[in-house]
C-alpha cells in the first residue's frame, strides 16, 4: 500500500509541476512526471527503512514529498538556465 501511495504523490507532483510551469510539450509533462514519480519512491522507501509492503510513515511521506518537490524544482531551474542559454 505504501508504494501505491509514494506512485500516486510522485505522479500527481509532477503533474502540477507541469502545470505551475506551463509545460506544454508532451514529452516535457511526461519526464516530470517520471522525475516525480521515480524521486517519491526512492525517498520515501529510504525514509520508511526499505518496507513498501507494509504502512508509510508520516516521515516517510514527508521525506518524499520534500524530495519530490526539491527535484523537481531543481528541473525547473536547470531546464530554464539551459533554454536561456
Amino acid at each position: 500500500m505504501a508504494l501505491l501511495v509514494l506512485i500516486v504523490l510522485g505522479a500527481t507532483l509532477g503533474w502540477l509541476a507541469s502545470i505551475l510551469a506551463r509545460s506544454e510539450a508532451p514529452g516535457a509533462i511526461l519526464r516530470q512526471i517520471a522525475l516525480g514519480l521515480a524521486v517519491s519512491v526512492v525517498a520515501g522507501e529510504l525514509a520508511n527503512d526499505g518496507a513498501m509492503i507494509g504502512s508509510l510513515s508520516f516521515l516517510g511521506l514527508g521525506v518524499a514529498l520534500a524530495a519530490c518537490l526539491v527535484a523537481l524544482v531543481l528541473y525547473h531551474a536547470v531546464a530554464r538556465r539551459n533554454a536561456s542559454a
